[in-house]
């Protein structure tokens, strides 16, 4: 009898050592491995589409011209007619489209890059404006003046130098960026003042005097810089392959004060 449980208990413990030389076991569930994160370090390259808002203002943008076209009168020395409010702000939608590179650093799920991207598009818009005013000089005369000032800006190509940083989970990659940007723009600018100065006690001849004075400034192909930032969120589909969604802020510094609110869809692969 002593002999049979000796057997038992020996029995007993090779089968629990041999149980606990099975990890995947434990628990009752099978270990397996933990949940993987994309690889996203390494060079992408892509293009996208993109539609959106210019919104640009154009108050004091003929200024300049007008001033000159009135240097040394007596009616831009008291009235300051160059300075009047003849145009304000103004939206316009625009679309277009672009590719982009990059470059991604990646430390566990921490995402940072650099990327460089270009749209090709139709963006800016116009505006024209007049004011008129009846004034009086110290010279005599009476003043009938009208100011009137038109301005167009037209982006065609823009592009942004980025630093971006993201965080992934899964197979997403949202993602903050800033950075330049620039731009080539056409703007022309025109302004036009004239009306009549009127002194029944001037010499006669100079009684009744009109002026008509006008000029355009043109800018083609201009440059413009400015600065960039945004969010955004990319998904890989397939090997290497991923598509994103993001939205865009340009804000440029020119003549005419202009920034670009755009959202885009893009499609990409990574190396």
């Amino acid at each position: 009898m002593r002999r049979l449980l000796l057997v038992a208990v020996m029995c007993g413990a090779v089968s629990g050592a041999q149980a606990a030389d099975m990890p995947y076991l434990r628990g009752g569930f099978i270990d397996g491995p933990s949940s993987s994160t994309v690889n996203w370090q390494g060079g992408y390259i892509g293009g996208h589409a993109a539609y959106g808002t210019s919104n640009m203002n154009f108050a004091n943008s003929t200024s300049t011209i007008a001033a000159r076209l009135l240097d040394g009168t007596e009616m831009e020395q008291v009235q300051r007619i160059s300075e009047w409010p003849v145009m304000g702000k103004v939206s316009a939608h625009g679309e277009g489209f672009g590719g982009f590179v990059g470059y991604n650093f990646q430390w566990t799920d921490v995402v940072v890059g650099v990327e460089m991207n270009y749209t090709h598009g139709k963006f800016g818009g116009s505006q024209t404006g007049r004011m008129s005013r009846f004034f009086g000089l110290p010279s005599g005369y009476t003043v009938g003046a009208t100011y009137e000032g038109s301005a167009q800006m037209n982006i065609s190509d823009m592009g942004t130098l980025r630093v971006r940083g993201g965080y992934a989970y899964g197979s997403f990659l949202p993602y903050m960026f800033a950075g330049i940007a620039l731009g080539q723009a056409d703007i022309i600018r025109s302004a036009r003042v004239y009306g009549t100065q009127v002194n029944p006690a001037a010499a006669p001849g100079f009684q009744n005097v009109p002026f008509d004075v006008s000029a355009t400034d043109g800018q083609y192909s201009h440059l413009i810089y400015g600065y960039s930032f945004g969010l955004g969120t990319e998904v890989m589909l397939i090997a290497g392959l991923f598509m994103r969604a993001e939205w865009e802020y340009v804000r440029f510094a020119s003549s005419v004060d202009t920034s670009i609110n755009t959202v885009r869809a893009g499609l990409g692969y990574k190396f």
